[in-house]
This record gives structure tokens, sequence and C-alpha cells, in this order.
């Protein structure tokens, strides 16, 4: 399993972030407080507060390529 944090600040951003991760066959959650949502809900994501990070969580021993994809929102927090 990996964990990173990701910060999705406008609407774009969380747009863009569920179509790259979409893309992969991982299982990917975003966490924020106590919820736990598909990184792939768009719905999901814009129920969340995204003033703050979100950690990322995906089920892999090994998403390098998705972290590559993703760089632009990855955060180093908490």
């Amino acid at each position: 399993m990996v964990e990173r944090y990701v910060r999705l600040e406008k609407i774009n951003d969380v747009k863009d972030f569920v179509e790259i991760v979409s893309r992969y066959d991982y299982k990917a959650e975003v966490i924020s407080d106590t919820y736990i949502l598909s990184a792939k809900s768009i719905m999901g994501i814009f129920s969340l507060d995204l003033t703050e990070p979100l950690k990322l969580r995906v089920h892999a021993d090994n998403c390098d390529d998705l972290l590559a994809d993703i760089a632009s929102y990855l955060h180093d927090a908490e």
C-alpha cells in the first residue's frame, strides 16, 4: 500500500485528478478526516474539505506510474 498527500485546490484539479486516477486499475482512495472515498469519484471528492490536503491511499506495492502522472497534485503534508 502506498500513501501520499494531494492538494486539489480548483475544480479543474479535481476533474483532472479523477480522470488520471481512473485510467489505472489500482484501487485508490482519498481520506479526509474520518471519510474514506474512492479516488475515482468526482462527486465524492467534491463532498470533502478541499482546503486541506487529502491523503491518497493506493492499494498496490508499486504505483510509480500513477504517482508520476499526478506529480503536480502531490503535497508533502503532516
